[in-house]
C-alpha cells in the first residue's frame, strides 16, 4: 500500500503545478485514524510544497493534538470540522487560486450560470462569510457554506473543495478554479443568462450518476 503521507505531498505539488496555489499559500489534507483514533493528514503550515518530504506531513486528531515534527496548517480547524461532520469527506483542498479567490473577494455566491455548477452538489456554489484565517468562526462559517456542496467560496480568502479521495478533491479543485474563471470572463461581457431551478433540477438529477462506469 503506498504511504499516505508521500501521496498527500505529491497531490499537494500537483496543486501548484495546476496553478491552483503559489508559494506557501493554501492546503490539504487527507483522512487518516491512528492508534489513538479517528484524524488526518495535512500539510504543514508556512513551508513551501517543493521544499516539503513525507515527515513534515502532520498527523491531526480530532482533539486538535498533533503528531510529527512540524505545525499543521493554521487552517486544520476547518480540516476537522469538515472530517468530523462529513462522513463523506475523505480528502480537503484549500486553495487561493486567481479567479476563485477574485470572484472570493466580491462575496457573492456563483449562481447557476452553467449547467456544471451541479458538479459540486447544488444549483449555486456559495461563499462563505469571512472570518479572519485560522479561526474556529471560520470553520463555522465554511460548514454552512458548503453543507451539501463540495465546494464554497472564502471571502476575501480562496477556495475550497471535498473529496471521497485525494484524487477526485484535486481533480474537483481544477474544475472549479475552471468553473470561476468561466464566470468571471463571462460577467466581463455583461450579465450571464442564469438556468432556471427546473433546469438545474434535471441536471443534478443527471450527475447522481456522472462519472459512473458499470
Amino acid at each position: 500500500m503506498s504511504d499516505p503521507r508521500q501521496a498527500l505531498l505529491d497531490a499537494a505539488r500537483r496543486m501548484q503545478a495546476a496553478g491552483l496555489n503559489r508559494g506557501t499559500a493554501g492546503n490539504l489534507s487527507l483522512r487518516a485514524g491512528d492508534s489513538a483514533g479517528a484524524g488526518f493528514l495535512i500539510t504543514p503550515t508556512g513551508m513551501p510544497y517543493d521544499a516539503l518530504v513525507g515527515e513534515d506531513i502532520v498527523h491531526v486528531r480530532m482533539d486538535g493534538s498533533c503528531q510529527g515534527r512540524r505545525q499543521p496548517s493554521s487552517e486544520w480547524r476547518f480540516h476537522r470540522d469538515l472530517y468530523a461532520g462529513r462522513p463523506d469527506v475523505g480528502a480537503i483542498l484549500h486553495a487561493h487560486s486567481p479567479f476563485a479567490t477574485s470572484l472570493a473577494c466580491l462575496r457573492h455566491d456563483i449562481p447557476p450560470f452553467h449547467y456544471m455548477i451541479a458538479r459540486f452538489g447544488g444549483d449555486s456554489v456559495r461563499c462563505a462569510a469571512y472570518a479572519t484565517f485560522g479561526t474556529q468562526a471560520l470553520s463555522d462559517a465554511v460548514l454552512l457554506a458548503i453543507t451539501d456542496r463540495r465546494a464554497c467560496l472564502l471571502a476575501n480568502h480562496g477556495m475550497l473543495v471535498v473529496g471521497d479521495d485525494l484524487q477526485q478533491a484535486f481533480d474537483l479543485g481544477v474544475e472549479f478554479e475552471v468553473l470561476c474563471e468561466q464566470y468571471w470572463r463571462a460577467c466581463q461581457l455583461g450579465q450571464p443568462v442564469l438556468l432556471d431551478a427546473a433546469e438545474m433540477s434535471i441536471v443534478l438529477a443527471r450527475f447522481a450518476a456522472y462519472g459512473q462506469q458499470p
